[in-house]
């Protein structure tokens, strides 16, 4: 008589079916309403609720999403319906399977699930599994949840049946199982060696785990056989089911990096390619592909799908089947369905959290509250308000547990999808004022970080120390300029978003003093535009604030983005407005910056006693506030007006003035200005010298990386070689100088070049091409405020037309001298 194996109550089929069928009626709705409310075939739905069948886990989930009840408790009755290894028999004389007719080989065991039609992608990391198994029979294929490691697993295991033909195992140990404990090493022995067909009488009874180690390594010496373990939570969970002497072979699957298995050569899975990514989705939904598919025909709603899937194949393939089961459904209406609430990702996560320890368990919930890219130990550990050796450690708990990754040495970021579920986790668990309190402190690091880096840089810089928010226990080290600026390119994106952050959380202190300590990056990196944008933002800040020093800082460092940016006029405006505040504060640093910026400004339109009497003023408020860099600074600007004006002898003797005092950087602005000064003040008379001093100014200026500053160095050097008689060594000068510039995509820098350009072409004979470049500049010149360069732009255009056109050349030469006159009466 045949033994029934679906008694009424103690089937957990019939339980899971009943517990569906109070969901229908929790849901107050017919099977046929149901089941087009929540996207099922009315047939599928009824099969579920008879226990004719059993629903994917998925549609489990979607049948309480709708009725509004958590899934969790359904999950160890679904698990046990869809277990797929018997429990082990306690005796040989229970009832077994029917022997096969007397002669006929019983056929070996394969427990192995289905090997997925649409296995995409792959190929390197399939390669070292089978290459891993080939040298060491055990390899471990670790990845975060939802990357496809069982499915890479089992895929491999198929692959190797045929060189593994005495069995074929999988076994689940429930590492990361949803209301499941994992599975002993005791149990899971006994299963496998079930799974062998040894008979009870032979498997240890007693003893513990070790002698029911030795004898699965006994069987296993003896068949050569390949092993699934799938959801291990640990190394000492598994270590005990590895195999000893014999061919079999054991693949492992982990959410961890199983550390405790050296002698294991570990395969980390990463996300899919995008383009991988969409051909799984394309095979997984059934899409017949060209343009008359609906991935095609919405291809933006498409890409949203592999954004929200964060190419992961499990939430790829789920996705592809919600499509592949509702024809009805556009790719659009399945992006708002993906955008709604929690999904089955929540729950697979959380189970990788609950394996950690309660710190660790916060810094993961925290870091969701990150913004930026990647980030490093001490912002974890700001965050955390830890230590940073124990931020270290426990940045490294997490990686092993694949909750964040490195994309290289120091750098930790998350996947899209584990942010997600870290910020959703923080907002149930954490209080409103902790994690108000951890993002503070972030702002406060990144401030007081910048500042440290700020300090390092070779300028002159007025800013007083970092006073918003809390110093962090512990700051990177910067050593010198490039340790500053490698960090500053590093932390970029992550110093943009701390800057944003304190604008909307009102953060007010945070806003003013972030941009200042960027200062010096600004200069060198970043587009004037975006400058511009940032230094409003941040003198809206300081006019809240209400400090006169932080409003004076505020107003002068807008005038010099709107200076760099060619908005001479609105410069002029930030700069008066900052004067009367920068007197009030009392701070000559302070006043002293205030007045190289104005000089600045006054030179390009135009003026020429004022400039030098503001550099001149700046270098003793300089020397008065104890700052002897910043006075070598404003005499080298001083010599540099004075060559302007043609005073060669006073501007060479100030510029080796600067160049006695001595200075770390060689690639210090002040000495590099005085370098090139001093090369163009001596072009006529020592030329070998003077280009000489010209060349390691460029060589500096490339060294240091300033494209700003090699453009400047390569126009100049066209300059001194064409006053000696060198054009078409000028005009590869000029040449570079210009590539140079049309990569920084400003083009309003070229106005300080054009002119000098224009005069090199006409003395080395290409009139045509100088009056190009002259009038190029007559053109942007009035765009940017710089009266100056239109004066010279007039007065190249009249000495090229001076043959062909005299009449011509008479007019632009007025209109010069009317400028000239202009800025300078009686000049």
């Amino acid at each position: 008589m045949a033994v029934n194996q679906r008694t009424a109550k103690a089937d957990p089929q019939d339980e899971l079916a009943a517990r569906l069928r109070l969901l229908q009626e929790l849901s107050g709705r017919g099977v046929r309403a149901l089941a087009r409310d929540t996207g099922l075939s009315s047939s599928s739905l009824s099969r579920y609720l008879s226990g004719q069948s059993v629903p994917p886990w998925p549609v489990v989930i979607e049948l309480c999403r709708f009725v509004k009840r958590d899934p969790r408790p359904l999950r160890p009755v679904w698990e046990r319906v869809t277990n797929l290894l018997p429990s082990p028999p306690k005796t040989s004389r229970q009832v077994q399977p029917p022997s096969p007719p007397a002669g006929v080989p019983r056929p070996p065991r394969n427990d192995l699930p289905r090997d997925v039609p649409d296995f995409t992608g792959r190929e390197a990391q399939l390669a070292a599994v089978l290459a891993a198994v080939d040298s060491s029979r055990v390899v471990a294929v670790d990845g975060m949840a939802g990357v496809g490691k069982t499915c890479l697993a089992v895929h491999a295991a198929h692959l190797l049946t045929a060189g593994y033909p005495d069995a074929q195992l999988y076994l689940d140990l429930h590492g990361f199982t949803d209301g499941r404990e994992p599975l002993d090493p005791d149990p899971a022995l006994r299963a496998l060696l079930a799974a062998l067909d040894v008979p009870s009488e032979k498997i240890p009874q007693e003893g513990g785990v070790e002698p029911l180690a030795a004898c699965w390594r006994s069987e296993l010496a003896g068949r050569r056989a390949v092993v699934v373990l799938d959801n291990v939570a640990g190394a000492d969970q598994v270590r005990p089911l590895l195999p000893g002497a014999g061919p079999s072979v054991v693949l492992i699957t982990s959410r961890n990096r199983l550390l405790g298995l050296e002698e294991v050569p570990p395969v980390s899975l990463d996300v899919l390619t995008p383009q991988e990514s969409a051909e799984l989705l394309a095979r997984a939904s059934g899409d017949p592909g060209g343009p008359d598919g609906r991935l095609a025909r919405d291809a933006e709603s498409a890409a949203e799908v592999l954004r929200l899937c964060g190419h992961l194949p499990l939430a790829l393939r789920l996705a592809g089947a919600r499509l592949r089961h509702r024809p009805g459904w556009t790719v659009g209406i399945l992006v708002e369905r993906m955008a709604e609430g929690t999904s089955e990702f929540d729950t697979a996560f959380a189970m990788s959290v609950r394996q950690l320890d309660r710190a660790e368990r916060r810094l993961f919930r925290l870091l969701g509250l990150l913004f930026g890219s990647s980030f490093d130990e001490y912002v974890a550990a700001a965050l955390a308000d830890v230590p940073l050796r124990g931020a270290r450690a426990m940045l490294e708990d997490l990686l092993d547990a694949h909750l964040v990754q490195q994309p290289s040495a120091g750098r930790y970021i998350l996947h899209d999808l584990v942010h997600q579920h870290a910020r959703r986790a923080t907002s149930e668990q954490d209080s409103p004022a902790e994690r108000e309190q951890a993002l503070g402190r972030v702002l406060d690091y990144y401030v007081h970080a910048a500042a440290s880096a700020d300090a390092a840089m070779p300028y002159v810089s007025g800013s007083r120390p970092a006073s918003a928010g809390r110093p962090p226990a512990e700051l990177p080290r910067f050593t010198d300029k490039h340790a500053a600026l490698g960090w500053y390119g590093t932390e970029y994106t992550n110093l943009i978003g701390a800057f944003e952050v304190a604008v909307a959380t009102g953060a007010d202190a945070h806003a003013c003093e972030l941009p200042r300590f960027m200062r010096a990056y600004f200069a060198r990196r970043c587009g004037t535009t975006h400058l511009n944008v940032l230094f409003e933002r941040s003198l809206s800040a300081a006019q809240r604030l209400g400090d006169p020093w932080q409003l004076a800082e505020a107003h002068s460092d807008l005038g010099f983005a709107r200076y760099n940016a060619g908005r001479m006029a609105e410069a002029g405006a930030a700069y008066e407005a900052a004067a009367p505040l920068v007197s009030q504060a009392g701070d000559t640093r302070s006043e002293a910056d205030l007045m190289m910026r104005r000089g600045y400004l006054r030179w390009d339109e135009g003026c020429v006693e004022e400039p030098l009497g503001l550099f001149r003023s700046a270098g003793k408020l300089y020397a008065d506030a104890g700052c002897p860099m910043g006075a070598a600074h404003a005499t080298a600007d001083e010599a540099w007006a004075m060559l302007q004006l043609g005073h060669r002898e006073e501007a060479a003797r100030l510029a080796r003035e600067v160049l006695d005092a001595a200075h770390a950087d060689p690639a210090w602005p002040a000495a590099l200005t005085a370098r090139i000064t001093l090369g163009m003040a001596t072009a006529h008379e020592r030329p070998d010298e003077a280009a000489e001093h010209l060349r390691h100014a460029l060589e500096v200026a490339r060294e240091d990386g300033h494209k700003n500053n090699e453009a400047w160095c390569l126009n100049c050097l066209g300059v001194a070689l064409r006053q000696m008689g060198r054009h078409e060594e000028a005009l590869a000068g000029h040449r570079q100088a210009f590539a140079l510039l049309d990569e920084l995509f400003e083009e309003h820098w070229k106005i300080h070049f054009l002119n000098d350009y224009g005069e090199t072409c006409r003395l080395a004979g290409l009139p045509d091409e100088a009056l190009r470049l002259h009038r190029q500049a007559l053109e942007l010149a009035p765009k940017v405020g710089n009266r100056h360069r239109e004066a010279l732009a007039h007065e190249g255009i009249a000495a090229v037309l001076d043959e062909t056109d005299p009449a011509a050349a008479a007019g632009h030469r007025a209109a010069g001298q009317a400028i000239r006159e202009e800025l300078e009466p009686g000049a």
